[in-house]
């Protein structure tokens, strides 16, 4: 279904007026919302958001992709000898890249218990001031176990940042541009290889350790361009109205809508966050954590919806994409290229790569979610049985069709995956626990990154081109688990997902199905509010008073 489609299904703001109530909130607090208000509105404010939002995951990355050019360069083997090519110390190589993921790992976790408590601001601010510290002590690395701490601790500031950006943005971005907004969020992730231009240009310096130590010192750029930014930025009104900061929250979410707080618009959106919190307390127990409302199941479904941003996050990584962003330069050497050759093609592979990621941006909000994660898991299959076809073949010709298919799975992966693991699960959990969820959702692409990067090396010096084998299964399984079980968020607020997934329980029913429905009441309408269990409030002075039905 169309984006489109689901936005006639919510109806225009007027006419969820006329068929409900209109709101007056913040009428005895008026001086503190006009204080509140940020310097920022409208359109430079969602540009600001968008430009630290795309910082903090074009640092992602550049950060992810760094080490694939590095491997090969002779200064860095100098001093890291342990993981020279050709020196059967695959394992050792392999463990030095994917430690970062047991850092990030953690990093994500540490959000179970920082995410809701300080922020989404202070969190970002806190895991972009790690990674200066994690980068500083990488380009200052002078041994093998060295360059292993600062890598873990760069990974810490980096599962911070990535279990918040998405969640901030996705909090401040309105529904029908929202998919588009994280999208261009997921092309940034492709800087990392369409920035190998930068380590090419480093390659030459083969009498300097400067030809590695300066594109790892790069990052300290981009993240000190992301905390900067961010103490300019507004917190999320979500986080604000659930923490009881109403003033602020009335006062963002009329600059994130350019309009007056008595506008109905802005009325009736903090209206269905206000409603949604209410919904989530009356369902479940007032002393019970964020974390441990996360495995209950009643009306809101909390563990259902948790699990799908776990899982979404899983099948990202079990794809196979990280043998490429990983390892691109020195799977063009197995295919026969030379040192030199192989950097310039990845250099291509990976601009390549972020012109397709470009693709999603214009059709998520237009055709869904479901129909991309599909189409990109059916062509990730394809894909990966034909490089193996190729591969056991390994003649010249096969080994040039297994080069141009290696920029078919990204273009692939770019549409269907990329950008998506970080939209699907902050739009698909409830606001009660959306940071601890999406800790572990972000933990569960850590585990999984770290696994196959992990197995990555190994694997292909024992079994070779088999390797695409075992992920074209992988992603044939993808296939059936989205299509059964993954809800369509598209056009929906984010407050219009508790509504769906109400419904799904009050009827036993699939929630794919009732995602699919025209005719789902908009939170926020009272045929909502008594879908989620609520009743209306008049508490003071709210109800400015009720409209007629015709």
């Amino acid at each position: 279904m169309s984006s489109s489609s689901h936005r006639s299904a919510r109806g225009s703001v007027s006419e969820k007026a006329q068929h409900g109530i209109a709101y007056s909130y913040g009428s005895t607090f008026e001086d503190e919302i006009r204080a509140a208000a940020p310097s920022l509105r409208g359109r430079r404010l969602t540009a600001a958001l968008a430009f630290v939002a795309g910082t903090g995951f074009t640092l992602f990355g550049y950060d992810q992709g760094v080490m694939s050019a590095l491997l090969t360069a002779n200064q860095f083997d100098k001093v890291f000898p342990q993981v020279a090519i050709g020196d059967n110390h695959a394992t050792l190589q392999s463990f030095l890249v994917a430690i970062y993921e047991i850092g990030c790992l953690f990093g994500a976790l540490s959000n179970l218990w920082l995410g809701d408590k300080l922020g989404r601001r202070k969190t970002i601010f806190i895991g972009g001031s790690i990674m200066i510290v994690g980068a500083i002590l990488q380009t200052t690395s002078f041994t093998y176990a060295q360059m292993i701490v600062a890598r873990i601790i760069t990974g810490l500031g980096n599962g911070l940042n990535t279990s918040t950006v998405p969640t901030y943005h996705a909090e401040c971005s309105p529904a029908a541009k929202r998919g588009s907004f994280i999208m261009v969020e997921g092309s940034l992730i492709t800087f990392d290889a369409d920035t190998a231009q930068i380590h090419f240009a480093f390659y030459w310096l083969t009498g300097s350790s400067a030809q590695w130590r300066v594109p790892i010192a790069f990052q300290i750029v981009l993240a000190l361009m992301m905390i900067v930014g961010v103490m300019f930025l507004p917190e999320s009104p979500r986080w604000l109205a659930k923490h009881g900061r109403e003033a602020e929250a009335l006062a963002i979410i009329s600059a994130l809508e350019n309009k007056d707080y008595t506008d109905e618009s802005v009325q009736l959106t903090y209206h269905a966050i206000r409603e949604t919190i209410a919904a989530e307390h009356s369902n479940s127990s007032s002393d019970r954590s964020a974390l441990r409302e996360i495995f209950t199941n009643s009306r809101s479904q909390n563990f259902r919806r948790a699990s799908l941003g776990v899982i979404n996050q899983c099948f990202q990584q079990i794809s196979g994409i990280n043998i490429i962003t990983y390892y691109a330069t020195i799977l063009f050497q197995r295919l026969g290229l030379n040192d030199v050759n192989s950097r310039i093609i990845a250099a291509a592979n990976g601009t390549e790569y972020f012109l397709a990621s470009i693709i999603a941006i214009f059709l998520i909000d237009r055709i869904g979610r479901r129909k991309l994660m599909l189409f990109g898991s059916v062509g990730q299959t394809l894909t990966m049985v034909l490089l193996a076809v190729l591969g056991s073949i390994n003649t010249p010709g096969c080994q040039v069709a297994s080069c141009v298919l290696l920029f078919v799975f990204n273009s692939f992966f770019a549409v269907g995956w990329l950008g998506m693991t970080w939209l699907y699960p902050a739009e698909i959990v409830g606001l009660k626990i959306r940071a601890p969820a999406n800790a572990f959702s972000t933990a569960s692409n850590w585990i999984f990154n770290f696994v196959v990067v992990m197995v990555t090396g190994p694997s292909f010096n024992d079994i070779s081109w088999r390797t695409y084998i075992v992920f074209a299964a992988l992603n044939a399984f993808i296939i059936p688990i989205v299509y059964f079980f993954f809800p369509e968020t598209a056009g929906r607020s984010l407050e219009d997902m508790d509504v769906i997934f109400a419904i799904a329980y009050n009827e036993s029913v699939s929630p794919v199905a009732v995602s699919l429905r025209k005719n789902v009441p908009p939170a926020g309408s009272p045929e909502a509010d008594e879908i989620l269990g609520i009743s209306p409030r008049s508490n003071d002075g709210e109800v400015l008073e009720e409209r007629n039905k015709e």
